[in-house]
This record gives structure tokens, sequence and C-alpha cells, in this order.
């Protein structure tokens, strides 16, 4: 799917902890807003990674490429810079990052 991707935030608390996964591979910093909702802006380095939900996401593509399988798919899927997609809560799924570093918003529910 495809939308207009933020390309800022005003008026947010910022942690400044930088939330670090799979050796430095997946990084991100945690971006809290006055209506109590929570994104995380970040960067996956090349390479696979699995990662399991707990409340509902939606990562949205600023910069570069995926493949995507969730929970239950056996096809992967491809996402670009300006699409997104969703995952359950409770669920997982499976990212590829081919090549360059792609660059994500993720938004909790």
């Amino acid at each position: 799917m495809a939308e207009k991707t933020s390309e800022r935030f005003d008026d947010v608390t910022v942690i400044c902890k930088a939330n670090i996964f799979f050796e430095g591979k997946v990084m991100s910093h945690t971006v809290l807003f006055k209506d109590g909702s929570k994104k995380t802006i970040g960067l996956i380095q090349p390479g696979s990674f699995k990662f399991n939900t707990d409340a509902p996401e939606k990562m949205e593509i600023t910069v570069g490429n995926c493949l995507v399988r969730r929970a239950g798919e056996r096809q992967w899927n491809s996402f670009s810079a300006g699409e997104y997609f969703q995952v359950p809560g409770e669920s997982w799924f499976e990212i590829v990052v081919d090549g360059n570093i792609m660059e994500y918003i993720c938004s909790f529910k």
C-alpha cells in the first residue's frame, strides 16, 4: 500500500537511548506524542531479520526497499519507499533488506 509519509513530527518527545537489535544492524529511536501514541524511526542494514510484535504495527518505508513475509503467509511481498505494511499484534514478520539501508517509521496501535 502507498501513502504520503510524514517528513517531520512537531511537538513530540524523543527518547535519546537507541533501540538496537541484531548486533546493531537494526536501530531506531522512540518518538512519543501528546495523545499518547508512539512511533519508532529507524533503519535496517542489509540482511534478513525476524521480529515478534506485541501490539499491531504499521511499517512505513521511507527510504529503500524490502521483502516481507508475515505470520501465516508463504509468499514474500515487496515494499518500497512511500509504501507500508501492517502486522497484527502478538504475531511476527520476517524482513529482508538487500543492497542499501532501508529507513522506516513504525506506528504502534
